[in-house]
């Protein structure tokens, strides 16, 4: 392995939180949420839902907790519930939907392009009636950015499109926005715009945006209230969580330069290219790559002082607030040195 420090783009979640992070946790007012509420979660969840759209918010651990919260609430055991193929919900989530949620999963082809369902897909997949054996359809999963699909976005008017064909079909609408606050950036529109209509969100915290845990699980004020119960119910009860959501609050503040991100994940997908890789241009901070030999790409790069991830069959790697241009540059001249 390089004997240079290894320069780190398997996610976006390996950001760290920085003075100004640590300053805010060190100094936050705390309370025990558990029993009377902590003022510094408050107002995490508080702006959390405003810039959402929502009417609540509630901090969760991890996004992975968010979704099944929600999917807890909006299935009963044996509902089937849509998602894009590949979603986060259906592959990375150890099976919660289906083991804990009691959900019935069925994937929807990429029609409209990679990560992307249309309106059409939703009508002809959840067609009611049936005999009392059949399945219910009872909810759609979107997910905004997809991850597995390299970061990929759907705009205002597509999410409305989606949301409208759920309504007419009579499902509720859940929306995977681990990195929702990447598709507004990206989109150049407000995160409550790609809310819209949905029954609930989940947003993290803790992926580009940079604090240490924790995610945020929305919707209405009675949402919410259950979804405390069943926070409680998988072990998420909080105590002086104001430590982390006063990084939570820092975070918030930092959505725009994540178009610092996207350029860096441009200007290496470039990079790439021109040393001769199959590399998508991304929407986001996503870029995915068409190697022979995924692993052993993982392992030669790791070896180069590169750190890389494969995922569904291609290299994935990822910008956040952690490396910069010059690190960019320099991951490139480690992996153009793997061919000399």
């Amino acid at each position: 392995m390089s004997s240079a420090a290894p320069i780190d783009l398997r996610s976006d979640t390996v950001t760290r939180p920085d003075a100004e992070m640590r300053a805010a946790m060190a100094a936050a007012e705390v309370g025990d949420d558990v029993l009377d509420g902590d003022p510094t979660m408050r107002a995490l969840e508080d702006r959390a839902a405003e810039l959402l759209g929502v009417e609540a918010t509630l901090w969760v651990p991890s996004g992975s907790m968010g979704n099944l919260v929600a999917l807890f609430l909006h299935l009963r055991r044996g509902d089937r519930f849509f998602a894009p193929q590949r979603a986060h919900v259906l592959d990375s989530e150890v099976g919660t939907a289906s083991w804990l949620a009691g959900g019935m999963p069925q994937p929807l082809p990429w029609t409209a392009g990679p990560g992307r369902i249309t309106a059409e897909d939703i009508r002809a997949s959840a067609v009611g009636g049936g005999a009392y054996f059949a399945l219910r359809n009872r909810l759609l999963c979107l997910e905004n950015t997809h991850n597995a699909a390299g970061g990929t976005t759907t705009s205002p008017q597509e999410h409305a499109e989606l949301v409208a064909a759920a309504r007419e079909t009579g499902l509720l609408v859940h929306l995977d926005g681990a990195r929702v606050w990447n598709a507004a950036v990206a989109l150049k529109t407000a995160p409550a715009d790609l809310t819209r209509g949905v029954d609930t969100v989940q947003a993290c915290l803790s992926k580009g945006l940079g604090a240490p845990v924790g995610s945020v699980v929305g919707g209405s004020a009675d949402f919410v209230h259950e979804a405390r119960r069943v926070r409680k119910m998988l072990g998420g009860g909080v105590r002086q969580g104001g430590v982390l959501a006063a990084a939570g609050l820092v975070a918030l503040e930092r959505v725009d330069r994540l178009a610092e991100d996207h350029d860096n994940a441009q200007f290496l997908a470039s990079g790439l290219r021109e040393l001769g890789w199959d590399a998508a241009a991304p929407e986001t901070n996503i870029v995915m790559a068409e190697v022979p030999d995924p692993a052993g790409a993982v392992g030669r790069l790791r070896r180069a002082g590169v750190l890389a991830l494969s995922l569904g069959g291609r290299l994935r790697l990822i910008t956040h607030r952690d490396v910069s241009r010059d690190d960019i540059r320099q991951a490139l001249d480690r992996i153009a040195a793997l061919s000399d």
